[in-house]
């Protein structure tokens, strides 16, 4: 099965970010392809190349950039979501890109499902 994934909020203020990278994690591991992971509204912090969690804390980004390369995963930050809060291209993460909500439109077209993690 393919899969598009949807991250509606930020890494540290709501779980939705580490249910869907466990999420995607465990349906790559059971032979699944996850076609894209499109971060909007707060979710697009998850892509912001100055988060710095304490070092014994999980470092939420990182983990979405691996799994992002590790696995060829499209991994596509909302543009007007992403303006609204200070991200540009030169702030984000390498292994993320900044586009529109076409995006999103075509992963749901092109997955078999479309999982939506926050509110």
């Amino acid at each position: 099965m393919k899969f598009g994934i949807l991250v509606n909020e930020g890494p540290y203020t709501h779980q939705a970010s580490d249910t869907a990278y466990l999420f995607a994690k465990a349906a790559i591991e059971k032979g699944h392809k996850i076609h894209r992971v499109f971060f909007y509204h707060d979710g697009v912090y998850n892509s912001s190349r100055l988060t710095e969690p304490p070092t014994d804390d999980r470092h939420i980004v990182n983990r979405w950039q691996k799994l992002g390369k590790d696995h060829h995963i499209d991994l596509v930050v909302c543009v007007a979501a992403a303006l609204r809060r200070g991200i540009k291209d030169e702030n984000l993460l390498e292994g993320f890109r900044i586009s529109g909500l076409g995006q999103l439109v075509e992963s749901g077209i092109q997955s078999d499902r479309l999982v939506v993690f926050g509110d």
